[in-house]
């Protein structure tokens, strides 16, 4: 028996698109089916601040002014600088990744202490310290901007690190592809039918291996696409240049500037005979733009899709004010992202991102998590595995009480501030690790962040004259006190494990179905069905996607008799849980 998955019939038509998940021939032979801040910007441009060892874009690789890079913390009403020509600054309305300081006339000693630990090529960029997600080019003090390039077609509507990577790149995707079986069974089944035809999609997320395949993927649907970063260290320059070489006008590379993060949305969005209809974002940032400078595109618009919990909280605030002109999905609370990215994803690759940046010893570590939410949860069991004595801190009672049955015990941070070795921030708020803590961690203590915001370190307490910076490898540095003491920052304060690692394919692989699905479903809904407000995905869409990965499992679903599916009141095909089901 054959079964659409989105049945208008059961409240479920999916995007009118005649998608037949067939669960009953997927459950009897497995071999029949294909195999969830604002941006994310650098050091704030401090007037007089001369850093040394870091690998820039500027032609004096040994002392230089970074230009344009963003503070830890903002204002929301303060705007941005421009980024480019007409373009309005931007205002920071979340806890995101772009972000200022409270006072952003306020100036950083002008003699702060930089320097370089080596000056071997390992200690600029190492292989065995997260290059996973950048690439030796990083070092090239020529702004990608300032080049002209092309692919072997002739194609020049790109702008990436170097389309000479492009091999490279291509490896990267085929080696996902593999790890990625939901989407790839997604596009094996919906590439006939090509329901994205007519979609003129505009990209802003992390670009790596992972997100190549679900951009390759809207395309084989039929979308046209154009894509950015969202975060100016997640880029993989190879995976950039392989995308780019395949046609697909894609504007990132790892280390951008303020000023190029900026410029790479718009050349996304003004392209000449170009007019986007969908908006795929990660942080809101494609979507804070359109909103800012394109507002006439932006009343256009069919739908957004949102995976984050910063560019999420910008939707709420824009419907609530009467800004938002579109249905908006928000992907980032849908079930199938919440329980499985950010748990199962940072639970694995918390774990990468510290062994890679600072071959640390686990066993026997104090660590400190903050915030039990599904990052905290995912960061604390997997330090528990790895012998670790891990501490919680909670603002919310019932997380608090899941931490406590879990075996953690749950501390304010000042009681354990001078004990830890580890502090990982999970919270998405600011001010979390604040300066008076830093002040007294242990020698040699670890701080890194794991939430969407890079504000809960505060990075710029500590950019000061007292202090001594010390670039020991990518996104790793020491931070020296007058006395000696040393703490090592990672990422400087950004997302750790997309700054310093990689995260599974195959998590990523169920995130990405979440967005096409949502793209399909907002694209394909007839008049009426969405109005200009923010919502959560069809609860029966969530178990397509779960669908779509059990078969790499070799997983066999049990069916309902007539007579369970009645007693039970569902419908044989799901969905299988009210909508308020917690999971």
């Amino acid at each position: 028996m054959e079964n659409s998955a989105f049945d208008q019939e059961e409240s479920a038509k999916f995007a009118g698109q005649a998608f037949s998940t067939d669960f009953e021939r997927q459950q009897k032979d497995p071999k029949s089916s294909p195999a969830s801040n604002l941006p994310r910007k650098s050091r704030k441009d401090q007037p007089g601040l001369r850093i040394f060892g870091h690998s820039t874009d500027q032609s004096d690789s040994n002392a230089t002014t970074l230009p344009g890079e963003h503070s830890i913390d903002e204002d929301p009403n303060e705007e941005m600088s421009s980024a480019g020509p007409n373009l309005e600054k931007m205002s920071d309305a979340a806890n995101g990744e772009l972000s200022r300081t409270d006072n952003p006339n306020k100036k950083v000693g002008s003699r702060k202490k930089y320097r370089s630990r080596s000056t071997s090529a390992s200690s600029q960029d190492s292989f065995s310290s997260g290059s996973y997600s950048g690439s030796s080019s990083d070092e090239e003090t020529v702004s990608p901007r300032e080049k002209t390039q092309k692919n072997s077609k002739g194609f020049t509507d790109f702008c990436v690190r170097r389309i000479e990577q492009a091999s490279y790149g291509r490896r990267e995707i085929e080696i996902a592809e593999q790890e990625m079986p939901g989407i790839m069974a997604l596009r094996n089944k919906a590439k006939d039918d090509k329901p994205l035809v007519g979609a003129k999609v505009v990209g802003c997320t992390h670009i790596n291996a992972q997100t190549a395949v679900l951009i390759e993927t809207l395309i084989a649907l039929g979308a046209q696409v154009r894509w950015s970063a969202c975060n100016i260290y997640s880029t993989q320059n190879e995976v950039g240049a392989a995308l780019a070489e395949k046609g697909v006008p894609v504007f990132a590379w790892r280390g951008e500037s303020e000023e190029d993060f900026w410029w790479c949305i718009d050349k996304c969005i003004s392209a000449d005979s170009w007019q986007p209809n969908m908006v795929l974002d990660d942080g809101g940032d494609a979507t804070h733009l359109l909103v800012k400078k394109y507002s006439s595109i932006f009343k256009l618009m069919k739908g957004i899709v949102e995976e984050s919990i910063t560019g999420v909280h910008r939707l709420y605030q824009m419907s609530q004010s009467g800004k938002l002109l579109a249905p908006a999905m928000n992907v980032n609370d849908s079930v199938i992202k919440t329980k499985y990215d950010n748990l199962y994803s940072c639970r694995e690759s918390i774990i990468d991102s510290l062994k890679r940046t600072t071959d640390i010893m686990f066993g026997g570590k104090q660590v400190l998590v903050t915030g039990y939410g599904q990052v905290g949860k995912g960061c604390a069991q997997s330090m528990k595995a790895m012998g670790c004595v891990v501490f919680v801190t909670e603002i919310d009672p019932i997380c608090a009480l899941q931490a406590c049955m879990d075996g953690y015990q749950v501390v304010k941070l000042n009681e354990v501030v001078k004990q830890v070795d580890i502090v990982i921030t999970a919270t998405g708020n600011k001010g979390v690790v604040t300066r008076e803590h830093m002040d007294k961690l242990k020698n040699g203590a670890i701080v890194c962040n794991m939430g969407h915001s890079n504000t809960e370190i505060d990075v710029m307490s500590l950019k000061t004259q007292d202090l001594t910076w010390e670039k020991v490898r990518t996104q790793v540095d020491h931070i020296i006190w007058p006395n000696g003491k040393r703490l090592v920052l990672l990422a400087e304060g950004r997302r750790v494990n997309l700054s310093c690692s990689s995260v599974p394919s195959f998590v990523v692989s169920i995130t990405t179905c979440t967005q096409a699905l949502a793209l399909i479903e907002l694209f394909n809904a007839p008049a009426g069905r969405y109005k200009a407000d923010v919502y959560l995905m069809p609860k029966l869409m969530d178990e397509f996607v779960a669908s779509l990965h059990l078969t790499a499992f070799d997983s066999h679903l049990t069916e309902l008799s007539d007579d369970q599916a009645k007693y039970m009141g569902l419908a044989k095909t799901g969905p299988f849980k009210p909508n308020y089901y917690r999971y």
